[in-house]
């Protein structure tokens, strides 16, 4: 939430459409993600790794941000293959667990504030 609160300025309408961003980009990725790891396009995996550790670090998911770089480097090199799925459902896992915490956070957050 501090990143949150620095760059909206604790606006919720702004807090809330970055929240709303943030769903849908993790279900698009995961979905992509899923579909190239089916289709064994495992360099193109590796970029969407990256361009999903920017987005989750911006959120503070840091330990998630330094899975998608093994995920990033391992998938460009097409290394240790098998753990690509492990690593899609701890992505999906941990985004969806985050999403919760921050519809929680705003909805107590507009509570506090009527």
């Amino acid at each position: 939430m501090e990143y949150l609160d620095s760059v909206s300025g604790g606006d919720p309408g702004i807090i809330n459409e970055i929240v709303v961003i943030f769903k849908e980009q993790s279900v698009e990725i995961y979905n992509e993600m899923k579909s190239l790891l089916a289709a064994k396009k495992y360099t193109s995996l590796g970029l969407l790794a990256h361009k999903a550790k920017s987005s989750v670090a911006i959120m503070g998911m840091t330990s998630l941000a330094e899975m998608l770089k093994t995920l990033e480097l391992q998938a460009r090199a097409g290394k240790e293959t098998q753990l690509y799925e492990s690593y899609l459902e701890r992505f999906i896992s941990e985004t969806k667990e985050a999403i919760r915490e921050l519809d929680e956070l705003i909805s107590n957050r507009l509570n506090s504030n009527k």
